[in-house]
């Protein structure tokens, strides 16, 4: 048989080329092949030494080439692929294929494993039999190293895969979160921006501890068509849901995707947030609602309202179980509005937010009346005249931090405690300067805001409807790191007194601390009830009536301070002692009666005075008066009479109601079996 030409010895192959067929020699069948010792059958002694030699020269330059070679970078993600993570608020995310770390188990690397092709599997076989008994050496290949080269051939592991490229399934994962990211799309995204709005990820990412937030739902879409439903379907459908943490305390949270159809509520948006809700409320998590949307889907028609009334039902069901707060950043109209009116906390942003349940335009169209969005339902409508808004924030990043705070004088369920603070002597006010508190002229007023400030600890006391209302002032204190709701009069708007909104305003405040085991500490100086034939039309009997319902019905502990004026209805509703407070202190400018001085002389001594001489009438009114004072206003009348606990001096309020509320702490009233009572609404 006729040898086939061949290259020189010192010519080495390309690795990536396949060798080609003897001249004048049929290829035959890789399935006809019967080889022997690795070595087809027929082949001459100097065939077999050749192919032997290709093959040992393709291993040694594939080794060489891996040496030399630097690691190939992963592949750079396309410009579209980066824009859309970095707008979506994701940029480690990488779309390319990852790069699998591998550590060799010895000195000499490993050669790519090639999948056999029908021309590389003899020259493999060839070149492996060759190398295990009989390998030439090249003339023209350097010696330095020929001993080491042979001992890592004998030394060299089962070749390695190279890493693998991402697997469909993983790129499919890769971007279907991108999509999610993206929301509406980008030119969306950038709308919102331009209005000064933040997405629904972004405003979750920025309100919950980082890296906090597990998502539920992400790839839910709507199952409507018509009005061009069928054309569009975002993944979530305009809400993302899910759970996280804020200052390592579990939440429920969920916020509307405007970018999604305007945030519009829809059938899907109904299914994730009361799945949410639901377990929320189970697991006893506080929830918290970003809300910013048009209102209904209309395109939906009766399975959008009927998403409304769901939404409803859940948030009835967690009330009094889980503190509930919304957060509004956006519109809200319509329908849509009732949700966060039965949430416990409604916090609204300036300039950006408004509520109402029929717009301008059909305002205008049915009563012919113009009104402009923020005079109807902005932010400072409904802090300030109807009360909706608990709080105000002048922009979103504020919201998220006052409902951080807020959060923090919350329990978690109604089974929990709040979340107290270990005391701290460096916290303590002033209390001293309550001593020169209360002007000398019961004429003269002062800010109730001052004697809370000196009697909780320091920079503690957080404010609640301040805008709503101000002759009266709710809101969240510690007292030695202990949480307190605090009601008070406020005798410098209307001298304290109580109307139909104040009597809103106490009195849902009461019954939201009774419902989450919160104390309850009332400082009194009311001189009775707004007088008018306005507020009696408008129903401050029955509006009134509600303060004495959340008193008598509170069964946390509850102590009052009488701090200076205590007339007629108002010291009852006021958490006196006959409506079963705990605990009932007085200062010593505490005047307590069924009325004033002034009153109570006029009509107990009026023929007296009648008869009396001009010249001297008006010095007996004041004798009468002081006499008056002196007999019935002084609370020291009263604490004979056991209405009061105690007479005490300014100073010592902090101390004696931290006492008291420790005593206390353990309370555990009885109530008559019932199914719930009927509160005069």
């Amino acid at each position: 048989m006729t040898d086939s030409p061949v290259a020189p010895p010192s010519a080495t192959p390309d690795p990536g080329t396949k060798p080609r067929p003897r001249v004048g020699t049929a290829v035959s069948k890789p399935a006809s092949r019967v080889k022997m010792f690795g070595v087809p059958v027929g082949t001459t002694v100097a065939g077999a030494a050749v192919l032997a030699f290709r093959a040992w020269s393709k291993r040694r330059a594939a080794r060489q080439k891996k040496i030399a070679a630097p690691p190939s970078p992963p592949a750079p993600l396309e410009p579209s692929e980066t824009q859309a993570l970095g707008s979506a608020g994701d940029g480690d995310i990488s779309l390319a294929a990852p790069v699998v770390q591998r550590t060799d188990t010895s000195s000499a690397p490993t050669a790519p494993v090639v999948p056999p092709t029908a021309d590389t599997t003899e020259s493999a076989a060839a070149g492996d039999h060759a190398e295990a008994h009989d390998t030439p050496e090249s003339p023209n290949a350097p010696e330095a190293s020929n001993d080491s080269e042979a001992a890592s051939d004998t030394q060299t592991p089962t070749p390695t895969a190279p890493p693998a490229p991402m697997r469909a399934a993983d790129a499919t994962v890769a971007a279907q979160r991108s999509a999610l990211r993206l929301g509406g799309g980008q030119k969306r995204i950038d709308a919102q921006h331009a209005r000064g709005k933040l997405t629904a990820r972004e405003r979750i990412e920025r309100l919950l501890d980082p890296g906090s937030f597990e998502e539920m739902a992400p790839y839910i879409q709507h199952r409507h068509a018509g009005f061009g439903l069928e054309k569009e379907h975002h993944p979530g459908d305009g809400v993302v849901t899910g759970f996280g943490l804020i200052e390592g305390r579990r939440v429920a949270v969920f916020a509307q995707d405007f970018t999604v159809r305007g945030g519009s509520f829809s059938e899907v948006q109904a299914q994730k947030v009361g799945r949410l809700l639901e377990s929320a409320a189970t697991a006893g998590l506080p929830i918290i609602a970003m809300l910013d949307s048009v209102g209904a889907r209309i395109q939906e028609g009766v399975w959008s309202l009927a998403g409304f009334g769901d939404l409803f039902w859940h948030n009835t069901q967690a009330s009094g179980v889980v503190p509930q707060i919304s957060l509004m950043l956006g519109p809200c109209a319509g329908g849509a509005v009732y949700s966060p009116g039965l949430t416990d906390f409604v916090m609204m942003t300036r300039g950006s937010s408004y509520m109402f349940i029929t717009g301008p335009d059909v305002i205008k169209t049915v009563t012919g009346e113009e009104v402009d969005v923020e005079t109807l339902g902005g932010a400072h409508t409904h802090a300030a005249t109807s009360g909706v808004a608990h709080f105000v924030a002048d922009d979103e990043n504020g919201a998220f931090q006052l409902t951080r705070r807020l959060l923090g004088y919350l329990p978690s369920n109604n089974a929990d405690d709040p979340p107290d603070l270990e005391p701290d002597d460096r916290l303590a006010p002033n209390d001293a300067a309550l001593d020169q508190l209360i002007p000398e002229s019961a004429a003269m007023a002062y800010d109730v805001r001052d004697a809370i400030r000196l009697i909780v600890d320091r920079d503690s006391f957080l404010e609640v409807h301040e805008e709503f209302a101000p002759n009266a002032v709710v809101g969240f204190g510690r007292l030695h790191g202990r949480v307190i709701a605090l009601i008070a009069n406020q005798p410098t708007h209307l001298a304290g007194v109580l109307d139909i909104n104040a009597s809103d305003k106490i009195a849902r405040f009461i019954r939201f601390a009774d419902a989450f085991n919160i104390p309850i500490v009332t400082l009194v100086d009311c001189p009775g009830f707004l007088p008018g034939a306005g507020q009696e039309h408008q129903g401050i009997i029955r509006h009134g009536a509600k303060i004495v319902y959340a008193y008598s019905e509170a069964t946390v502990p509850k102590v009052s301070v009488v701090l200076r004026k205590a007339y007629g209805g108002a010291y009852i509703v006021m958490s006196s002692k006959m409506i079963r407070t705990d605990v009932c202190f007085a200062w010593p400018t505490a005047e307590i009666a069924v009325m004033g001085p002034k009153g109570a002389v006029s009509i107990l001594y009026a023929k007296q005075l009648a008869a009396a001489a001009p010249a001297t009438r008006d010095a007996e009114r004041a004798r009468l008066e002081g006499e008056f004072q002196a007999q019935f206003n002084t609370p020291f009348a009263a604490a004979s009479s056991g209405h009061i606990d105690d007479v005490i001096y300014p100073r010592e309020t902090r101390a004696r109601i931290t006492a008291a509320l420790e005593f206390l702490k353990d309370k555990q009233p009885a109530s008559l079996p019932k199914k719930h009572g009927n509160i005069p609404l």
